[in-house]
């Protein structure tokens, strides 16, 4: 928890590399981030565990690439796979509600999440995109976003609501999708 965002990549990339040696003699991996984790990697003044994760990933065939724009079905396919059946049904039990929005504009795009949990418990969160993402697209990331802080807080029994119908449709398994 007290990593950053950039030192929490860097480790997600050193794992991924550590666990793919051990299934391949030669492999390339394509990191696909907008964070600029080989420029940090590369600084003659990175210090303590970033200098040995920088080690270990110049013996390996390693490029970053930047993310750009993600399909909107992605962002379905992802929070579906997540999601099961059972958090989403109405019913006793939920000791947490989850509340997300997300929008997009000119100006950019962005996410709020309301977490609330057992004995008047609430965590809220805004987040800012530093990609661009139509609205539905950030309504998914703000699902997605809300689980991930859900499960960091390891809630059990979830009730998510979200105002788009779209993604509460898709998630719930009313829709399909109609495009890639």
């Amino acid at each position: 928890m007290r990593y950053q965002a950039i030192e929490k990549a860097a480790l997600a990339v050193v794992f991924l590399v550590r666990r793919l040696r051990h299934y391949f003699q030669s492999f390339t991996v394509i990191v696909m981030t907008d964070l600029p984790i080989r420029k940090v990697l590369q600084k003659p003044e990175v210090v303590g565990r970033m200098v040995q994760w920088a080690i270990e990933l110049s013996e390996f065939d390693v490029q970053y690439e930047p993310r750009g724009p993600i399909k909107g079905q992605v962002y379905v396919d992802f929070v579906v796979e997540l999601s099961s059946a059972a958090t989403h049904q109405e019913g006793a039990g939920f000791r947490w509600v989850l509340s997300v929005h997300g929008s997009s504009n000119q100006q950019g795009s962005g996410a709020g999440v309301i977490l609330e949990g057992p004995n008047g418990l609430q965590i809220e969160q805004a987040l800012r995109f530093a990609f661009k993402a139509s609205n539905n697209q950030a309504e998914y990331e703000a699902l997605i976003a809300g689980m991930l802080l859900d499960k960091e807080m390891g809630a059990k029994g979830l009730l998510e609501k979200s105002d788009s119908l779209l993604v509460t449709g898709k998630v719930t398994g009313e829709y399909q999708a109609k495009d890639p």
